[in-house]
């Protein structure tokens, strides 16, 4: 009965993506609960947004998606520099940046990602008690701690999930 279960499981995408946001669930909402000062809300939907479901290209998607939070966020850093009030012209230079900055690396297709993490990085509020200054990094550190808790979840699950299907003899597709 118990084997049953195990290969529902892992034979399952649904049942494994919901295990990989939940695991990311718990360790953002633990972050969130002890560092309540650090807007660590973005890392939660930072973590939710670079998992991937189990599939032929979950590692390689997890590792785009990453680098799309990543693109976003330091687009809009660079936008907070150069206007730090947030302005329809600072939108539109974000977006121009992100988008051009994911067709130059060849990630066109994770440019929604790249442009959720820009709005997070410049929507308001930019204050927090460490001062306006300091926000937008805290916010984009935020958003790439939770890229890399994402990126570590789908990584780290992958080779468990395979040597569970080597274990009961369920062919392996290409993950």
């Amino acid at each position: 009965m118990l084997s049953k279960l195990v290969i529902r499981v892992i034979t399952s995408p649904v049942i494994i993506y919901i295990i990989r946001c939940t695991i990311g669930l718990a360790i953002g909402y633990g972050l969130l609960i002890k560092y309540p000062d650090y807007q660590l809300i973005w890392t939660i939907i930072s973590i939710m947004l670079v998992i991937s479901p189990e599939g032929a290209n979950s590692k390689k998607l997890s590792v785009e998606r990453f680098k799309s939070n990543l693109v976003g966020s330091i687009a809009g850093l660079i936008c907070l520099e150069i206007e730090p009030n947030l302005t329809f012209w600072i939108c539109f230079l974000g977006i121009l940046i992100t988008i051009l900055t994911c067709y130059l690396f060849k990630i066109l297709n994770m440019a929604r990602v790249a442009l959720v993490a820009l709005l997070i990085i410049l929507i308001q509020p930019h204050t927090t008690d460490m001062g306006i200054e300091i926000t937008p990094i805290i916010r984009t550190l935020s958003v790439t701690v939770g890229c890399l808790i994402g990126l570590l979840i789908t990584v780290l699950t992958s080779p468990i999930i395979r040597g569970l299907k080597r274990h009961y003899g369920i062919p392996l597709k290409q993950l």
